[in-house]
């Protein structure tokens, strides 16, 4: 059984068109209702709750019943009275890294589960190195054994590539555990990626 429309995901916008968060269709409402968001159309067109409500629904469009009628799900909205936008810095953590290497092994290429996944030190901390996106990368359990307390050259492992801190936070490139809609396009392709790196704000 699928999940209720209401626990979808909303892009929402700051007042200057640039994506700041992703919400659920239920808290997208309640913004809707109280007048501080409105809902943005495939035609950059904005919509209150009133207007958004009285517009006809095709079939194939996703929908959630009210008292007397169906409303189409929105899918981007816009906060009319917020300006800021995120903070720039990638936040340093094992998602981001797994997403940054996509759960792929970064010595033998093989892509994993999660579970089955580990992180490992390039230069191990026992030799200096340190906790940071240069030095740290997705490996699964038999290369991590294999390489132990030594340096790729030591343990002749060569990596896939060189690990690096992103520019913009992978959610936006893996949208791991958050569907993108086609309704989200025209606002991420527009929009620097760096205003993705932000932690998303727990609902």
């Amino acid at each position: 059984m699928g999940r209720s429309p209401m626990h979808t995901k909303v892009l929402m916008l700051n007042r200057s068109y640039l994506p700041i968060h992703v919400t659920s269709v239920r808290r997208a409402f309640t913004l809707l209702y109280l007048g501080i968001a409105r809902v943005v159309n495939e035609r950059y067109q904005t919509f209150d709750f009133k207007g958004w409500s009285d517009l006809s629904v095709s079939v194939h469009e996703e929908t959630v019943g009210l008292v007397n009628h169906v409303v189409r799900v929105p899918r981007v909205i816009l906060l009319v009275r917020y300006d800021r936008v995120p903070k720039r810095q990638v936040r340093f953590s094992r998602y981001n890294i797994y997403a940054r290497d996509k759960s792929t092994c970064q010595y033998c290429g093989r892509k994993l589960p999660r579970h089955q996944l580990n992180l490992d030190h390039v230069i191990p901390r026992s030799l200096g190195g340190t906790s940071r996106w240069e030095n740290v990368v997705c490996s699964c359990v038999p290369c991590n054994r294999r390489k132990g307390g030594r340096t790729p050259q030591e343990a002749r492992m060569n990596l896939l590539r060189e690990p690096y801190k992103p520019k913009w936070t992978p959610f936006i490139q893996e949208g791991d555990g958050n569907a993108r809609y086609r309704e989200w396009l025209p606002f991420l392709s527009t929009v620097d990626a760096s205003y993705w790196n932000s932690t998303l704000l727990q609902e």
